[in-house]
């Protein structure tokens, strides 16, 4: 079966394109770059020893989407294209909004139109409402969100929910993603943010190999251990290996389906510090920044359902995603080399 993979060069996308290949899927990539690099679907490539079909379109573009699918026999997709940043969206939301929805709303039309039926969406733990106890489970009231970004999130899963019901026989697998971390083993594909990194884990990485002086700690005054936010942090492989668990599980079990995909755990920002200087022996200065729009102290997930009706389990401890994340950062300093 062939997977349409939007947003397939991207961090997730190109870790998640490896694992559909070597579970033996064909792979079909569109993705506008704006914030990934054509050189991931020549490392995939090469990790796998498989092709990928990529075209370079935004998928707001109908045009291009009724190409992709009339030239190929899709079986199922996976949507990951979007903007992503929760403290960028607060001073971008127009931006957000535009590309983050009407990506969804264009990418059903074309699966309705050519009765393509199954997708997988990546969703966020974004979507939850910061009323709930911790850890939050897939049925804790969503909503209230605290960002553009995730109101972008739970809008889509709402425009995905609705095609659910109006269109025969469709089926979406609503994945709420806690914080990817990590690399591929091989160190060939990883996370590259254009510009100045919004997420931890990069940015750490970043000051690592000496591309920036220091990491900025947006706040130590957060109702946590230690003050600074808490996160369930997953190795992006584990992550990956969660969508292709979905789609084998909406073989069976038809309508909507909503995953926590995280590990059940927190971890504080200064424990990723202390744990990243562990596992490299990599001093990693920091200063202490105020609180960015949009954070919460602390989430984390309750995986229980993806143990239970996935069979998915993350696989990978705090140490394996630092150890992946330095493989990838020094074998490539500068990133994909896209600057």
């Amino acid at each position: 079966m062939n997977v349409l993979v939007t947003g397939g060069a991207g961090y997730i996308g190109s870790h998640t394109c490896v694992e559909l290949l070597d579970q033996g899927f064909g792979v079909v990539v569109i993705d506008n770059l704006v914030n990934s690099s054509a050189k991931a679907i020549e490392r995939i490539e090469q990790i796998t020893g498989k092709h990928v079909d990529f075209y370079q379109e935004d998928v707001r573009n109908r045009a291009a989407l009724d190409r992709i699918f009339e030239k190929h026999d899709i079986g199922c997709v996976i949507h990951f294209a979007g903007l992503k940043a929760v403290g960028e969206s607060v001073h971008m939301p127009l931006e957000y909004y535009d590309n983050n929805l009407f990506s969804t709303v264009r990418l059903c039309e074309a699966m309705r139109d050519h009765g393509v039926r199954d997708i997988v969406f990546s969703s966020s733990a974004t979507v939850y409402s910061s009323e709930n106890p911790i850890p939050w489970k897939e049925t804790y009231i969503t909503g209230n969100c605290t960002s553009p970004y995730g109101w972008t999130k739970y809008m889509s899963e709402q425009i995905l929910r609705d095609t659910t019901k109006a269109v025969d026989d469709f089926s979406v697998s609503l994945l709420r993603y806690f914080n990817p971390i990590g690399a591929h083993s091989s160190g060939l594909i990883g996370e590259d943010p254009r510009g100045i990194p919004n997420n931890l884990m990069p940015f750490i990485s970043q000051v690592a190999i000496g591309r920036r002086d220091h990491l900025n700690i947006f706040g130590n005054d957060y109702d946590t251990p230690d003050g600074t936010c808490v996160r369930d942090y997953i190795h992006v492989v584990d992550l990956a290996r969660g969508h292709v668990a979905a789609i084998d599980y909406m073989k069976k079990h038809r309508g909507e389906s909503v995953f926590n995909l995280g590990t059940g755990m927190g971890y504080s920002v200064l424990d990723m510090v202390k744990a990243f200087e562990r596992v490299t022996g990599v001093k990693i200065p920091y200063e202490i920044a105020p609180r960015r729009p949009g954070d919460l102290p602390a989430f984390y997930a309750n995986p229980d359902k993806s143990a239970k009706l996935l069979n998915w389990h993350a696989q990978y401890n705090l140490d394996d995603m630092c150890r992946d994340t330095w493989a990838w950062q020094s074998k490539n300093p500068m990133g994909y080399g896209e600057e």
